[in-house]
């Protein structure tokens, strides 16, 4: 444990001890039990009505076993500096803002704060996007983390060779134990499946104090592999994730979070399905998603992102485009590969089977595409439930996996027939980006086509355009 020195100013940490509060699953009552204070100490702290004292910021350390240094960072210097210049911005030019008070909002209401800094940080951005004529969803990094984290695992195929290396010998070591339940209790851990009322809203938590992984009891098998498995990626794996995190420079924190979460996934991934072993099964299988998942006892979504992911030099998969979608059309995940056009704004191609997936949920929908430009893929699409706990229903979303015709041979639901012969549906990247003149599904027209009027004949196709 990290010690430094003591506090030799008010240290107020209220929101930072109720995130750790809720992070660990804890009321009040229990951490006020675990650090022998009164549950209404715990409530002033919290509200930064009293300071973290020097004695109380040990007891919290050695309780919880967490880094000093994470719990006393003085990042409140850090507040006022970055209050202090958005307040220097014209916009307050005729205020009288002492710098004792800037120091002193910072200081005690870090809270406020921060919500002050996150105001002016969109006020600042949207007011960019008008001065470049744009809208204020901007496409910056900084304003687009997702796409910044996106961008950042494509370039690099999803594949980190450290990563799979060190999922490999952890794998083994399960292998060894009996199960992933085993091997954590080897080490200390203990997996208790606990009810919703223990869990707080979640579906697995780890409690650091007891050594304990709790997951909710609802959880079926395959989701309660997931959880451990994501559990052991963030702590056996965490070195690993923190030097890939490290090696690149993130234009926000947010990115760096998605990234870290994704790799993460990727190890569980890595761990559960073990390269070697799942890239035979996948070949004998033919690359079936649901018989992997049952193979390997994880649910459809994850064999459908191992699938996505088999990407080691000279042993390379099937190169599948991987996209998640909801009902409204929102991408929840996407992995590009395959060389597959997609549209990163606005709507897809309604023609694809993707979106059509919902009409008939649990079914495999198989389909042949067709690009402007002559490309052609096979796709596989169906839906996926993510359960969200006892009484709700789940969230249903449509999984889909696409490959060039070309490895569509390999894969056990497109095989029979010429992949270049065989009828396929005319898509587009979108209604703004495709050209096809004739297509009855389009919703908007085309960039650089002019409207024909519709006066006197109206069409059997929305839009009619001219010719020039």
């Amino acid at each position: 444990m990290t010690r430094t020195s003591t506090p030799s100013r008010p240290l107020y940490l209220g929101p930072r001890i109720k995130r750790l509060r809720r992070e660990l699953g804890l009321t009040q009552q229990a951490m006020a039990e675990d650090l022998a204070v009164s549950p209404s100490y715990i409530a002033l702290i919290e509200r930064n009505q009293r300071p973290l004292t020097a004695d109380l910021l040990l007891r919290l350390a050695a309780t919880y076993r967490l880094d000093m240094a994470d719990l006393a960072a003085q990042d409140r210097d850090d507040h006022a500096r970055r209050l202090g210049e958005a307040l220097r911005d014209p916009l307050f030019a005729e205020i009288d803002l002492p710098a004792l008070e800037v120091s002193d909002l910072a200081t005690s209401f870090p809270g406020m704060t921060e919500a002050l800094l996150r105001l002016h940080g969109a006020y600042g951005r949207a007011n960019q996007a008008l001065a470049e004529g744009r809208e204020a969803s901007a496409t910056t990094p900084a304003a687009d983390p997702m796409g910044e984290a996106r961008r950042f695992l494509a370039a690099r195929q999803h594949w980190f060779a450290a990563l799979e290396t060190r999922a490999d010998a952890l794998a083994a070591e399960i292998e060894s134990a009996g199960s992933a339940s085993d091997w954590l209790r080897r080490n200390g851990v203990r997996v208790r499946a606990m009810p919703a009322s223990v869990m707080m809203g979640a579906l697995a938590r780890y409690d650091r104090h007891n050594e304990q992984l709790l997951l909710d009891e609802c959880l079926g098998p395959q989701r309660r592999a997931w959880q451990i498995g994501l559990h052991i990626a963030y702590t056996s794996l965490r070195p690993d994730i923190a030097a890939i995190v490290r090696g690149e420079s993130f234009a926000s924190a947010t990115a760096a979070q998605l990234v870290r979460r994704a790799l993460a996934e990727l190890g569980a991934a890595a761990l559960l399905m073990p390269y070697d072993r799942f890239a035979r099964a996948a070949q004998a299988l033919g690359h079936d998603p649901q018989a992997l998942a049952d193979l390997f006892g994880v649910e459809m979504a994850q064999a459908g992102l191992r699938l996505a992911t088999l990407n080691k030099p000279g042993q390379e998969g099937v190169p599948f485009f991987l996209v998640e979608l909801d009902s409204a059309g929102n991408v929840v995940r996407r992995m590009d590969g395959a060389g597959f056009p997609f549209a990163a704004q606005g709507g897809g191609c309604p023609l694809w089977s993707v979106h059509q997936a919902f009409a008939r949920p649990g079914e495999w929908h198989a389909q042949w595409l067709e690009m402007p430009h002559g490309e052609r893929f096979f796709s596989m699409a169906c839906t996926v439930d993510i359960p969200t706990g006892p009484a709700q229903p789940p969230v249903r979303r449509a999984l889909a996996l696409v490959c060039p015709a070309a490895q569509a041979p390999r894969v056990a639901a497109a095989r029979g027939g010429d992949p270049q012969a065989v009828a396929a549906t005319p898509i587009g990247v979108s209604c703004r980006l495709c050209q096809r003149a004739e297509c009855p599904a389009r919703a908007q027209p085309p960039l650089g086509r002019e409207i024909l009027p519709d006066d006197y004949r109206r069409a059997n196709v929305p839009f009619v355009f001219s010719e020039s």
